[in-house]
């Protein structure tokens, strides 16, 4: 058996192909508020919250003007921005709602709440936050048991005061 990995490690970024690099930047920055740290030409372009070099990259060398997967294939679920705080989950649902993108769901895992919806190209994209862990639900033997249960958003709009 091998060593498990550093616990440190952490998902970097994520590679999107997208059918068209400006309605992809619409989106990732325009409505969710994402920063563009860097554009090549006209097809590719990084962007990232708090001045990080990258936590997505977009590009269309494979796949300008191309359709969403066909259901029922492989690949990419959703990728997933985590917010700070319960307030700034609540701001990413005002944006969203902001812009007349539907949700897909909203859910509460118990160790967190999410929103689920679609970026322009058909890509999973789950917005949430973390609750503290020692809120998170355990059995009696200390395991951890995520729940999917119904996200009230109705309180959730609450936060944004």
């Amino acid at each position: 058996m091998t060593a498990p990995i550093h616990p440190e490690t952490r998902i970097g970024h994520v590679h999107l192909k997208v059918a068209d690099l400006d309605q992809a930047l619409g989106f990732y920055c325009g409505v969710l508020g994402l920063g563009l740290t860097q554009r090549y030409g006209e097809r590719a372009a990084f962007v990232a919250a708090g001045g990080y070099h990258h936590h997505i990259g977009l590009n269309t060398w494979e796949s300008l003007g191309g359709s969403p997967p066909a259901p029922s294939t492989t690949g990419l679920y959703h990728l997933a921005l985590l917010y700070p705080t319960r307030a700034t989950l609540a701001d990413a649902l005002r944006r969203v709602e902001a812009a007349g993108i539907p949700l897909d769901g909203a859910s509460d895992h118990g160790v967190s709440e999410a929103l689920y919806l679609r970026d322009p190209d058909g890509n999973g994209v789950e917005l949430y936050r973390d609750r503290p862990e020692a809120e998170w639900p355990r059995d009696p033997d200390g395991a951890l048991r995520m729940v999917t249960a119904r996200l009230d958003l109705d309180a959730l709009r609450r936060e944004i005061g």
